[in-house]
């Protein structure tokens, strides 16, 4: 069997990567490069001229190839090594009758719990949320930031007092909303410094979060740390970041309790299974990102079920809404309750549906940052 044509297919606001063979068999894979999908295209393409004529099943070799061959990182290339390391994987499993999963290692559970996503740009919407998604059936919410989701057009101030007082206060109402029958992932998208992080994780800690994610910029390991340190709270993170050495490096500075490799952006699953294992390792589970499509979220289901360590499953699952990107899929993924079923057919489980990709042409993101009042950027 041989690669005839490696296509990237733009959708929505999504990437997608479709590997083909001389037998028929097509592999379906997704970028997790949101922010930059148009340069992770890019990539994709560079690596088309080597994956041509290549055996398709040799893809630990591709891998290291791909990733060795000029040694430049970043998130763009390596969400284009995900795509198609993803579509690898799909074309194994067809070739073989089997789910990935079957093939790394085979199943340790027939489905994945999942937590919901909860927006809300003030208290009430945020609550609403929570309530509405254990109505639904979920065991746990996350997305869930307790600064609130402004519009990033609104230019930002707060005294540090009110941060503090106000967040953690929004995340005593979500646990009296809620009770115990629903864990709360709390995530705070990078938008404290480290000092800020500490007081409000320990504002926080009474009301028992799952985890406390990304509390702080990814760019400093040692500052994830100071901050694990100094709350009685699991620390989440790893969504911004892309290699084993990485993850080794928070791992090792005991800096993370639940790891979060994104599927699409770290090399698929061959490389986040081997972050799992070095997870495990470290007695930390595993919580894989995923604000992207159904795609996405199929490959992550595999490696759920493929670890002994996964924890729970990031769902972008709003409400009435239901998940974004469903009807770019031939099949829905099926949820029972407060989990996603495994997919059982060959490869990922999933295929795009042509004419629903046709009906829903790409829409870039725009390059829209938040601002201080005093003009300088900050992060959310």
């Amino acid at each position: 069997m041989e690669i005839t044509d490696v296509e990237t297919v733009f959708a929505d606001r999504y990437l997608f990567v479709r590997v083909h063979t001389d037998e028929g068999i097509t592999g379906l894979g997704e970028s997790g490069t949101w922010g930059f999908l148009e340069a992770s295209a890019g990539a994709v393409e560079t690596f088309a001229r080597y994956l041509v004529g290549q055996d398709p099943l040799d893809i630990e070799h591709h891998w290291q190839y791909m990733y060795r061959n000029a040694h430049f990182r970043g998130a763009a290339i390596m969400g284009a090594l995900s795509a198609i390391d993803i579509a690898l994987w799909d074309i194994a499993g067809k070739h073989y009758g089997v789910p990935a999963c079957r093939l790394l290692g085979g199943p340790t559970r027939e489905k994945a719990r999942v937590y919901a996503h909860v927006f809300g740009e003030d208290t009430e919407e945020l609550v609403a949320g929570c309530r509405e998604a254990k109505e639904r059936g979920f065991t746990a919410v996350g997305h869930l930031n307790p600064l609130a989701d402004e519009p990033r057009s609104e230019p930002y101030f707060e005294t540090h007092a009110a941060k503090v007082g106000d967040a953690a206060d929004r995340v005593r109402r979500f646990r009296e909303a809620v009770g115990d029958e629903v864990d709360l992932c709390i995530e705070i998208h990078r938008r404290l410094d480290p000092q800020e992080a500490i007081a409000l994780g320990r504002e926080i800690e009474a009301y028992r979060p799952m985890f406390y994610e990304d509390p702080t910029r990814p760019d400093n390991f040692d500052a994830m740390a100071k901050i694990a340190r100094r709350v009685d709270i699991p620390i989440a993170t790893g969504e911004r970041i892309h290699t084993i050495q990485e993850f080794e490096m928070l791992l090792g500075r005991d800096a993370v309790d639940y790891v979060r490799p994104d599927v699409c952006m770290v090399g698929g699953l061959t490389h986040a299974k081997k972050i799992a294992a070095l997870a495990e390792a470290h007695h930390a589970k595993v919580v894989p990102h995923n604000p992207l499509s159904p795609v996405s979220t199929a490959a992550c289901l595999q490696l759920a079920a493929c670890i002994p360590n996964f924890a729970i499953q990031e769902y972008p699952y709003t409400g009435d809404e239901g998940e974004p990107g469903r009807e770019l899929l031939a099949e829905p993924l099926e949820r029972d309750g407060g989990y996603l079923l495994i997919p059982d057919a060959p490869g990922i489980g999933v295929e795009l549906d042509e004419d629903a990709v046709e009906a829903h042409p790409y829409e870039p993101r725009e390059v829209v940052t938040r601002l201080h009042e005093d003009g300088s950027v900050v992060d959310q």
